[in-house]
């Protein structure tokens, strides 16, 4: 809290010191120019990051490989094709070993050239399953010249050059070609392997072709495996380390999925992000990026019997082919062990994919994982906006969506490299240290906003412009610039905006002030605009500004946010945030510009009934639960007003004797059930259910007996009722409280005592 109190004192303390140089006639504002890098358009009004790859898979099949290791190789080389994002991408597979005699060849291809569109996927399958192991007569070495020869051919042969190309290598990485003529004599094939092994990851690289070796089996030759995957093409998609080819090592069939995906990402510059693994039924759990332009869920079913169904963060069950919802989706594999959703332009947020399995087919666990690729936009603004020459400046490079909604969560951009330069006249370019670790000029670390400083040459005397680049793995390069020139002293109108930053609804709008000062003898009108931003998110209020001559003061402006129906889904539960540059520039002084004010905006949904009338609600459900304990105790206290518990049962004869007295205990729906037992010999009264007779209190007093078919009568405290010819029931002394059902004491007998003191 105490750095945010601090950034707001700095803030307000910015606008203090601007309006007071403004109407102080000090301040000098710069003339910004076109940027000469992107326009600041937002870039959802260009086509997605959907690129195509060109790719070939060598699987090793030599001997020193087990079936095992062969058939994981295959399930990799199947699960290639599931994991790409592009249908306009082309694979080849091929297997390979050695030639070891004239009839043998090292190369064994089994899928041609294909494209990797819903038709082709269906394919790559079955002819993946044509690989096999090689036996003893048929060339059982490893010959990794002739394989990434092979690969390098199928690479460049009738395929765009500006598309990516990568050659996957699945081996255990052990060069064996002692068994093949081709290498000359005996006593020199190894040394000549490894000559013409350097010659053709040469020539890898000088095709661009990167080289990225999975090594299986139980002990692979990491050092071999690494050292080919250096020696092709290492120039990316990004110049990043983790763009860079690399080995991997899989420890069996279940590391398939996981370790390709891995490397996939990374040859492709993607995204992996790996989710949870749970047996059917399950719903599982993974999130997509706000960054993510196309994505594809990949889902590892392990029994092709398991049926997915997939949900967007809003609760929609998507399609699995089509248009729903602003986004575009394909499925392939959905009658295989593994499928993958592919979305164009997908809802950022928490995915859920439901498995579902019949009876029989729920013991493997089902994965759930992600690639995506997306965008990454910046906004970069030079505080002050008039540099003199000697002064230093503040460089702010913020992050965006390519619709502009503010980038704030640090694991949207792990692995970000921001480069910033500062040009123009008279002076060499000078690099600019942009960083968003809290240290320094960066006033909030993490915060998805990469600042630093730089002092303007005391050179400079023309053009300005400060350029911002950002690379990320996954995320496609931006530059951003803003041009301008050294300040030329004080110009005619100056204006100082505070930076806008508040949280809001739909349709609703938010105010601040501009101070003006115009020194000249002329009017001039100023235009005020929202950039960096999806057009219609944002508006200003009002868009022009009239400053009379002399004049010097505040004036009111109003950023107003769009209705809800033009952010649709994208507003979510948790809404976005708009992150602009509200632009002020002076049109009677050729368009000069004179503020670029950053704009941070969070929209939230407008609340829904709970949220307006959650006190009535509680208020509404407080009082239920009154009424329903008071209508709970009053049932209560009315069944212990009639519970017969602890009544004495007294058993008079003709003479008026007590010859029994009986205790009775809770009855059934309070009724006290019981009967007279050798009413000629020793008469008794017992519990019996469904007995003759039964008793139960009277609220008034005393208690009621029923008769079976002979109705009710009441049994007055002091008095009796005839049960026969010869005998009679009456009260005995009652306890004070007949305690709870389930107190231990039902029923029991008793002396006459009881009677004869209560009469």
């Amino acid at each position: 809290m105490g750095r945010v109190r601090r950034r707001r004192q700095t803030r307000r303390g910015r606008l203090r010191h601007a309006a007071a140089a403004v109407l102080g006639g000090a301040a000098v504002v710069v003339s910004l120019l076109a940027p000469a890098g992107h326009d600041p358009v937002p870039a959802a009004q260009a086509g997605p990051a959907f690129p195509s790859v060109n790719y070939a898979v060598a699987v090793d099949v030599s001997a020193s490989l087990t079936p095992a290791d062969v058939k994981a190789e295959k399930a990799a080389a199947a699960r290639i094709a599931l994991g790409d994002v592009s249908a306009s991408s082309h694979v080849t597979v091929f297997g390979f070993a050695a030639a070891e005699s004239g009839d043998q060849r090292a190369v064994d291809p089994v899928c041609p050239r294909t494209a990797l569109d819903a038709a082709g996927r269906k394919t790559i399958g079955a002819c993946v399953d044509k690989l096999r192991g090689r036996g003893e007569d048929e060339g059982t070495g490893t010959d990794f010249p002739s394989a990434i020869r092979q690969g390098v051919h199928d690479l460049t042969t009738g395929t765009d050059p500006s598309e990516p190309r990568v050659l996957f290598l699945l081996t255990d990485g052990r060069m064996d070609v002692t068994g093949s003529p081709q290498y000359g004599d005996p006593a020199h094939r190894e040394a000549e392997g490894e000559r013409q092994l350097e010659r053709e990851l040469a020539n890898a690289a000088a095709h661009n072709v990167q080289i990225w070796p999975l090594g299986f089996g139980s002990d692979p030759d990491e050092e071999q495996l690494g050292r080919m995957a250096a020696g092709g093409y290492q120039k990316g998609c990004v110049a990043l380390d983790s763009a860079r080819p690399r080995a991997q090592k899989v420890d069996g069939a279940k590391d398939v999925g996981t370790a390709l995906e891995k490397i996939f990402a990374a040859a492709h510059c993607m995204r992996h992000e790996e989710g949870p693994s749970e047996r059917p039924p399950a719903t599982l759990e993974i999130g997509i990026s706000p960054l993510a332009t196309v994505g594809s869920i990949v889902v590892d079913k392990g029994d092709p019997e398991v049926r997915i169904s997939y949900y967007d963060p809003n609760g929609h069950e998507v399609p699995t082919s089509g248009t729903f919802r602003g986004s575009r989706f394909e499925l392939a594999g959905a009658t295989g062990t593994v499928e993958a959703l592919k979305i164009v332009d997908p809802l950022p947020g928490t995915w859920k994919v439901k498995a579902e399995a019949p009876e029989g087919h729920r013991s493997l666990p089902v994965a759930v994982s992600v690639l995506w690729q997306g965008e990454l936009r910046g906004a970069i603004t030079m505080d002050p906006p008039s540099p003199q020459a000697g002064e230093k400046v503040t460089v702010t490079m913020r992050l965006q969506t390519r619709e502009g909604y503010e980038i704030k969560d640090p694991r949207d951009y792990a692995g970000l490299r921001v480069r910033g330069e500062l040009t123009g006249d008279g002076f060499r370019p000078l690099a600019l240290d942009l960083s968003d670790d809290g240290e320094g000029a960066d006033p909030e670390a993490s915060d998805g906003s990469f600042t630093g400083t730089v002092r303007i040459p005391r050179s400079a005397d023309g053009a300005l412009k400060v350029s911002g680049t950002l690379t990320a793995s996954g995320l496609s390069a931006d530059t951003r610039s803003e041009g301008g020139r050294v300040a030329p002293g004080e110009l005619p109108v100056a204006a100082a905006l505070e930076p806008l930053a508040a949280d809001t609804r739909p349709g609703a709008a938010v105010t601040g002030l501009l101070a003006v000062r115009n020194t000249s003898g002329t009017p001039h009108t100023l235009r005020l605009s929202v950039a960096d931003l999806r057009p219609g998110l944002l508006s200003v209020d009002p868009a022009e500004i009239e400053v009379k001559p002399g004049e010097s003061g505040t004036r009111k402006v109003t950023v107003e946010v769009a209705p809800a129906a033009v952010f649709g889904d994208r507003l979510g539960e948790d809404g976005l945030r708009l992150a602009g540059t509200l632009t002020v520039t002076d049109t009677t002084d050729g368009g000069r510009a004179l503020v670029r004010s950053p704009l941070s905006v969070r929209v939230t949904p407008e609340p829904g009934i709970w949220d307006r009338y959650w006190w009535a609600f509680v208020a509404a459900a407080v009082l239920l639960a009154l009424l329903a304990a008071a209508a709970v105790a009053w049932t209560r206290q009315h069944r212990a007003r009639r519970d017969p518990y602890g009544l004495v049962l007294c058993l008079l004869s003709e003479e008026g004797d007590v010859l029994n007295e009986h205790t009775a205990g809770h009855g059934h729906k309070q009724w006290y059930e019981f009967a007279v037992v050798e009413p000629h010999r020793s008469p008794r009264i017992e519990r019996r259910a469904n007995g003759p007779y039964a008793v139960q209190r009277s609220p008034e007093g005393g208690a009621v007996l029923r008769r079976r078919g002979g109705g009710r009568t009441p049994l007055p405290a002091r008095g009796q009722v005839a049960l026969t010819d010869t005998l009679s029931l009456a009260l005995g002394r009652q306890p004070s409280a007949p305690p709870p059902p389930g107190s231990g004491a039902d029923a029991g007998d008793g002396g006459t005592s009881a009677y004869q003191s209560y009469l």
